[in-house]
């Protein structure tokens, strides 16, 4: 397990969203490696966070392609939880299971492909560096070069049964601005127009929005407002997150939700709407049933598939119309906490998967049979 070193390599660099320098280094590192599996790396330099880099592979223009995708940055800041440990079933440490560790399963296919002397070809990767963040600015780029290929594997977490994720919700994160106007509580208490007031209307009518049995949820996480306990509220301010399973819902709930901002419920309130949708849905698909499907005969192995609620750069490709998976990762939880784990054996095994169906889409140009 020779990847395992390379994996605390990156795992004992500091690479929080924040931190362009750690980002950096470790992207800097997966040059190296690339490069000597004959990638060429085209580096997308960003100032203030760390540069997003894609790897690119010889080139069949006869053959369908293949997208690797996976992000570089952790959530921790320097001094907070670091460097990689381990015992005999698990590996401790930032990134490694979400997702340094998924990046390395992919690398370690490859290798093992390199060293089987089959040439690597239509097979590209895709890092980006600021995923945990929202990938507000790779988002754009991750759409924009999504375009050029037909199916993705995403190396995020693989589920407790060693689950490929086929759909994930959409999510959107809004702000709503109230303006009323202040009036001193007890002297000129009808001359105010109460924000606060307003506010609780909308918060009421946000949360009706939600539809569990639809797996719609709309959840109002911080409201601020008011100057103090004499004075009517002259402003007030509202955050919230929307996720949906599906499209139909996500129309449903933005048609609904500029309704509700447009509607002064106190007289001579206004209020204004910012935000919008973070990253669309990833819909569990037909395309992506049989792709399933054709993985299990490739494989003559059962492929557990699950939808998660959690978000993902897959949600961007997939929205783009590439038939996408994601959760090819090795397995692990705790991820976001300083209990972050990955199970030893799940990297074994995913390396393995990654490794059977490389060779096969190299050589039949594609995953059908």
């Amino acid at each position: 397990m020779d990847y395992l070193k390379d994996l605390k390599t990156i795992i004992d660099i500091n690479s929080y969203t924040q931190n362009k320098i750690g980002v950096d280094k470790v992207g800097a590192i997966f040059d190296n490696w690339l490069e000597e599996l004959g990638f060429t790396v085209e580096v997308y330099e960003r100032k203030f966070i760390g540069n997003h880099r894609h790897y690119k592979s010889l080139k069949n223009n006869n053959s369908k392609k293949l997208l690797l995708l996976g992000h570089l940055d952790t959530v921790f800041p320097p001094n907070k939880f670091e460097h990689y440990t381990e015992d005999k079933e698990w590996i401790y440490g930032p990134g490694v299971c979400d997702m340094k560790g998924g990046n390395i399963v992919a690398i370690q296919a490859l290798r093992e492909l390199k060293k089987d002397a089959i040439e690597i070809k239509n097979i590209d990767i895709l890092f980006v560096s600021d995923e945990e963040t929202g990938s507000d600015d790779s988002k754009y780029l991750t759409a924009e070069l999504s375009k050029n290929y037909d199916y993705c594997f995403v190396y995020e977490a693989a589920g407790s049964n060693m689950e490929v994720v086929t759909g994930r919700k959409g999510v959107g994160t809004f702000f709503i601005d109230i303006n009323g106007k202040a009036a001193h509580a007890g002297n000129n208490y009808s001359d105010g127009h109460d924000a606060n007031l307003e506010l609780s209307y909308k918060l009421q009518e946000l949360v009706k929005l939600t539809d569990l049995s639809l797996g719609t949820t709309v959840n109002v996480g911080k409201i601020e407002g008011g100057i103090g306990a004499n004075t009517i509220s002259p402003h007030a301010h509202i955050t919230f997150e929307l996720r949906y399973k599906t499209q139909d819902e996500r129309d449903r709930v933005l048609k609904s939700i500029d309704k509700i901002v447009s509607t002064s419920y106190v007289k001579g309130t206004k209020s204004s709407l910012s935000g919008g949708i973070q990253r669309d849905v990833m819909q569990t698909s037909v395309s992506s049933l049989e792709l399933i499907k054709s993985i299990e005969n490739i494989t003559n192995e059962k492929l557990n598939f699950e939808e998660r609620g959690g978000v993902s750069d897959a949600n961007i490709v997939s929205s783009n119309g590439v038939i996408t998976l994601d959760g090819f990762g090795p397995f692990g939880d705790g991820d976001h906490t300083v209990h972050e784990r990955a199970n030893k054996e799940s990297f074994v095994s995913r390396i393995e998967l990654s490794k059977k169906l490389f060779k096969y889409f190299i050589e039949k140009s594609d995953f059908k049979e």
